[in-house]
């Protein structure tokens, strides 16, 4: 299993450079950052000086989404990067939350985030494509390549990641609602003649290691709030009448409102709705033999990443325990004689 560590791009972006260079001396393979342009600062311009001051991690956001950028323009990042530091970024991509929702906008389409799927990868892969009626490639790019994994939650968003996705993206840690969306997205990409296997599944949540279970629930009950917004769609679009888990969608219930100034951050006041036993059931909290337990559980239901994020008071050492204890028990045994 790999590790990623998920960041805010909060002032000053030295902390976030500082955070990914902790990441990556305890093993985490990826550094992935919110992408949200009003509600923080620009995480492509954070990148280049994290793969400037690293040598293995990859980065890229979690996540990016087709309105709020040109998709050349993403492209064209993507594979400058990709030329300056040797292929070590990647492109987590959805519909659209809190980096159009603050500025009055709305999550795309699903058409709209096919096509947009397409064009980033191709062009980000010195590959030809078709834009605007034109057909567009970088003169400039050869041997870029990048993966898009798509982050999801609803049946046809699930769907559309089994047909064109290089990976899955689940920002919440329930096994059985993990299991679902797995075994969904496989399926799609059966049925569309992909194997199912290439898909590469990452569950995304907050990891906190700690012994005060209450503080640590207090800290991130925000995650609960920022899946709610995407809950409130699905439910808003099927009901609740089994599209998706009751697990998945009862707990919005109360829900009232969210106010996106406080998006993602630790005491959010508008999600008092969200109760202790999603907060248990969506993150991982406790000790590290607790954590090891649970990812032990992603792990066997086919989770090939766990990306934590650190939005919360104790980030330093949530990163110094996972890399002395947690990453080295999921990792395969090697002995030097036997």
């Amino acid at each position: 299993m790999d590790f990623g560590a998920v960041l805010q791009t909060n002032p000053p972006a030295s902390r976030t450079v500082h955070l990914a260079k902790l990441a990556e001396q305890y093993g985490f393979s990826h550094v992935w950052t919110f992408d949200s342009h009003l509600l923080w600062q620009e995480p492509y311009v954070i990148y280049s000086q994290i793969l400037n001051e690293t040598k293995r991690v990859t980065v890229g956001p979690m996540v990016t989404n087709p309105a709020t950028r040109d998709w050349t323009v993403t492209a064209s990042t993507y594979a400058t990067l990709n030329e300056m530091y040797g292929n070590r970024t990647i492109c987590g991509i959805g519909r659209g939350d809190s980096a159009v929702r603050a500025t009055n906008g709305a999550p795309t389409n699903l058409k709209t985030l096919r096509e947009s799927i397409h064009v980033i990868r191709e062009l980000a892969n010195s590959r030809p494509v078709e834009y605007n009626g034109a057909r567009v490639q970088f003169p400039w790019s050869a041997g870029s390549k990048l993966d898009v994994w798509v982050a999801a939650y609803g049946p046809l968003a699930l769907k559309l990641t089994g047909e064109v996705g290089d990976g899955f993206i689940l920002q919440l840690a329930d096994i059985d609602i993990a299991k679902w969306m797995i075994k969904t997205v496989r399926d799609a990409a059966e049925q569309a003649g992909r194997d199912p296997m290439s898909i590469k599944f990452c569950v995304a949540a907050p990891m906190y290691i700690g012994d005060d279970v209450e503080h640590m629930r207090d800290q991130c009950r925000w995650f609960g709030g920022m899946v709610g917004n995407h809950v409130a769609d699905i439910v808003a679009k099927y009901g609740t009448g089994g599209a998706v888990p009751k697990a998945l969608t009862d707990y919005i219930k109360g829900r009232e409102s969210y106010d996106y100034n406080e998006h993602g951050k630790a005491g959010n006041t508008h999600t008092t709705f969200v109760p202790d036993e999603i907060v248990d059931r969506f993150c991982l909290l406790g000790s590290a033999s607790d954590h090891i337990a649970k990812l032990e559980e992603l792990k066997s239901i086919g989770v090939d990443q766990f990306a934590g994020y650190l939005q919360h008071d104790n980030k330093e050492e949530t990163l110094r325990v996972y890399g002395e204890r947690v990453i080295p028990a999921l990792k395969e045994k090697i002995v030097a004689t036997a």
